[in-house]
């Protein structure tokens, strides 16, 4: 059985590659979806689809109508959410992941930092599981192939 992870979290670096790359060292059938990581595209959609906008902010609400769409029918197809909260940038669209994800009543891990305890309260008691670690989430996935 191949079960679909929506990986959702910021795309500043390449902790999704990371996941890749331990799940397949685990032999876990897993296929990965997520954001759109290229964030010059991400920003452009919009223009880049329905043409030039009269301003940022309808430049960026045309991306955001955008991007938000593509997130909810992978997240939709996705059988489990990873959201991956870090220190480094700001996690705003990780928690609007999340929020999407419970919404939908996908199964989600959160991956968040002992520092990130209490802003993340209430995402985490709402989450299936929170951990601390990749590493932890993958052992989360491996006891379902168990």
């Amino acid at each position: 059985m191949k079960l679909t992870i929506y990986l959702a979290g910021q795309i500043h670096d390449d902790w999704r590659e990371d996941v890749k790359e331990k799940a397949n060292k685990r032999e876990l059938p897993l296929e990965f979806v997520g954001p759109q990581t290229n964030h010059e595209r991400s920003d452009n959609v919009g223009e880049d689809i329905i043409g030039k906008q009269p301003g940022n902010y309808y430049k960026d609400d045309a991306a955001s109508a955008i991007n938000n769409l593509r997130t909810q029918v992978l997240m939709q197809k996705a059988d489990l959410v990873i959201a991956l909260f870090g220190e480094k940038y700001k996690q705003w669209n990780t928690a609007m992941d999340v929020s999407t994800a419970l919404a939908l009543n996908k199964p989600t891990i959160i991956i968040r930092p002992e520092s990130l305890i209490h802003p993340l309260k209430e995402l985490s008691n709402k989450a299936n599981v929170t951990v601390e670690t990749i590493d932890q989430a993958l052992d989360v996935i491996a006891y379902i192939y168990e």
